[in-house]
């Protein structure tokens, strides 16, 4: 039986954060693992732990952390979302994970979705200690996206907004917040689609640290970061991308296009539905084919169970 521990490490600024790891039942140790994260303001709660669970259950170590400032980990502000930095915690994990006598350091997949699927892109092409790379509903561009998902006449509100944040803590005061999911079209939110509250807000247990909230620089640095850049760089490690055919988020006519600059070696898998789907009604083809990508490219020639 697959075995699951809350375990903690450091990042930069003395910051500890908190995971999940996932030993499996029956494996030849050390093992081959995967490095797993959420995207844009979720914690491993939201829907994730069960990739986790089923990697683990294919015979994988697998390391499932909460990012800075969310969740379990450490961090101020609270809720506050730095691609870059979270990218550089990320780093850590991978050094975490390369600790653990379980592990071969050798064989360490990567698996990020939405967000965290631009942040696989960035680390792909940059941390050669990854031996493959997973990238679910990848955000590829925050200015393309944002050109979508804003309209026209509500950029100069935003922009005023964002100015008014950043003038507020030049004055020494905390940074301000929005929600992150509403259906109020006069409450600031990143997300206002149903299936996107469905999502956040869908039950967490009782021991989940999440709240509805996240900083509104956020969104700045959101509608600047272009991890799309980095994917001609990913190969020659192997890139797998999984797309969501109406995806309205991270857009899906984007990521095929990003896609077509990847290298071999590198495979796309399509799933019907939106964003979310590949959590829900689309899991069982994601997750399957991610398993397989990992079995691929992380086992021995003998293979994992």
């Amino acid at each position: 039986m697959t075995t699951r521990s809350d375990v903690r490490f450091m990042a930069d600024g003395g910051i500890e954060l908190g995971a999940w790891l996932f030993l499996p039942a029956s494996a030849r140790l050390p093992s081959p693992a995967i490095t797993m994260a959420h995207g844009y303001a979720g914690v491993r709660e939201h829907g994730i732990a069960k990739f986790a669970e089923a990697f683990a259950d294919a015979g994988f170590v697998v390391l499932l952390h909460d990012h800075r400032t969310f969740g379990v980990s450490g961090g101020e502000p609270r809720q506050d979302v730095d691609p870059w930095r979270q990218i550089g915690d990320w780093r850590r994990a991978i050094s975490y994970l390369e600790s653990r006598p379980e592990v071969d350091s050798s064989r360490i997949g990567l698996w990020g979705t939405s967000y965290a699927g631009g942040h696989a892109l960035v680390l792909g092409a940059t941390e050669r200690r990854i031996a493959c790379v997973v990238a679910q509903v990848p955000t590829i561009s925050g200015y393309q996206q944002g050109l979508r998902r804003v309209a026209p006449e509500a950029v100069p509100a935003l922009e005023a907004a964002l100015n008014d944040d950043e003038r507020a803590q030049a004055r020494g005061e905390p940074p301000r917040r929005q929600a992150v999911v509403s259906v109020d079209p006069s409450a600031p939110a990143a997300y206002r689609t149903t299936d996107a509250s469905d999502f956040y807000l869908q039950p967490l247990g009782d021991d989940a640290a999440w709240e509805n909230t996240v900083t509104m620089q956020s969104t700045r640095l959101a509608r600047m970061y272009e991890p799309g850049a980095w994917i001609s760089r990913v190969s020659p490690t192997p890139l797998l991308m999984i797309v969501a055919m109406q995806d309205t988020i991270t857009v899906t006519d984007l990521a095929l296009a990003a896609y077509e600059q990847a290298h071999q070696p590198k495979k796309l898998v399509l799933i019907p539905g939106g964003h979310f789907d590949p959590y829900q009604s689309g899991f069982e083809v994601g997750c399957r084919a991610a398993r397989d990508w990992f079995r691929q490219h992380l086992a021995r020639k003998e293979g994992l169970s």
